[in-house]
């Protein structure tokens, strides 16, 4: 497996022609997505490709070559009073690894994952050919949305170069509200009521078995009766308040919660799909999971001694999909897969030669 290293796009056609099969990484903060089983394909170190395009805070919209560490994205919003309303997790990751990826973290509860903001891209396709889709403003979209379709990609379909995004204004103060319940049946009747009460939350996450986490985000002065409304809507046995919330999020989007040399697998889920999957951990040893968005997201924490093909029948069986984020190297994409005969028309489209190794 040799790995190239990659500082320009003229350089990264000319390496996506000439290349056999081959595997964009970023950070490589999730290495399930780019570690490949095969020792012929060829790793192409994107981070070279680096650095904000162009930055409106007016227009609420960022453009930034997709090797820009996310921390660096986040930097330059802070001094606008703006963030990445999709909260992307993985320090050190790239804006374009998170978009590949297709990752969001807690915060996208309340405004939406990473689909919702990114509105325009640049990409490498398997022909070596620079595809630009959408653009720098929010009302882009005409015909086929291309931009969409390279969230979750995953480097199968192409290379990013170039991501526009919508940004938003960062509420002024956040405060948690740590919640315990009897079970988890309470705990999930709770989150329904919270995720359509009252209080907009920023982000509500069921540390299992039966513990709520939310957020709430708005000006220093109202969010003390912002919180007493959720501990009353709520009705918790027991309650907590965070007042310096900003760790606690952080260890959150760090997986601070999983056991160490986890292998981590995200599943997208509903409230439904709650009981399924705990009854699933509950079986493997040392295993750990934590649900985001009102439980539409899973993030299962597995030791190596959890076989993934397990886990992939599972799924398949219960009709859910998962994407390996850390883990060996393999079937990064787990349980039931979507798009069917399109998605392939279109991988036939942007990679005729499959340059791209699907797993």
């Amino acid at each position: 497996m040799n790995l190239l290293a990659i500082d320009t796009v003229p350089e990264l056609r000319d390496a996506v022609r000439e290349a056999r099969s081959l595997r964009p990484v970023g950070a490589r903060t999730k290495p399930g997505l780019w570690t490949a089983a095969d020792d012929d394909v060829d790793l192409l170190d994107v981070t070279g490709i680096r650095g904000i395009v162009e930055y409106d805070p007016g227009e609420l919209t960022l453009t930034a070559r997709a090797g820009t560490p996310i921390d660096e994205v986040q930097t330059a919003l802070s001094e606008h009073g703006q963030y990445l309303p999709f909260d992307p997790p993985f320090a050190g990751a790239t804006l374009g690894g998170a978009v590949a990826a297709g990752v969001s973290g807690s915060r996208a509860f309340r405004h939406g994952t990473v689909r919702n903001f990114v509105i325009g891209v640049q990409f490498v396709d398997g022909t070596g050919t620079l595809v630009r889709a959408g653009g720098k403003v929010v009302k882009n979209a005409a015909g086929f949305d291309l931009a969409k379709l390279m969230v979750g990609s995953a480097g199968r379909l192409g290379v990013l170069t170039v991501v526009s995004c919508k940004v938003l204004p960062a509420p002024p103060a956040t405060v948690s509200v740590v919640l315990e319940f009897g079970d988890t049946g309470y705990a999930l009747a709770a989150m329904a009521r919270l995720a359509g009460g009252p209080v907009e939350l920023e982000a509500l996450d069921l540390q299992p078995p039966a513990t709520l986490v939310a957020r709430i985000g708005g000006p220093p002065q109202t969010l003390m009766a912002s919180e007493q409304r959720v501990r009353l809507f709520a009705g918790a046995e027991r309650t907590q308040t965070v007042d310096d919330d900003g760790p606690l999020w952080h260890g959150v989007g760090e997986l601070s919660w999983a056991p160490p040399d986890a292998q981590v697998v995200r599943v997208a889920t509903t409230a439904h799909d709650v009981p399924t999957v705990l009854e699933w951990v509950a079986d493997q040893p040392g295993a750990a999971v934590r649900f985001a968005n009102a439980a539409n997201v899973a993030w299962l924490a597995l030791p190596s001694s959890c076989r993934l093909h397990e886990l992939d029948a599972a799924l398949e069986s219960a009709g859910l999909s998962g994407m390996t984020l850390i883990g060996p190297p393999g079937r990064s994409l787990l349980g039931r897969r979507r798009g069917g005969a399109f998605a392939q028309r279109i991988r036939e489209a942007l990679d005729p030669e499959s340059r791209f190794p699907e797993d």
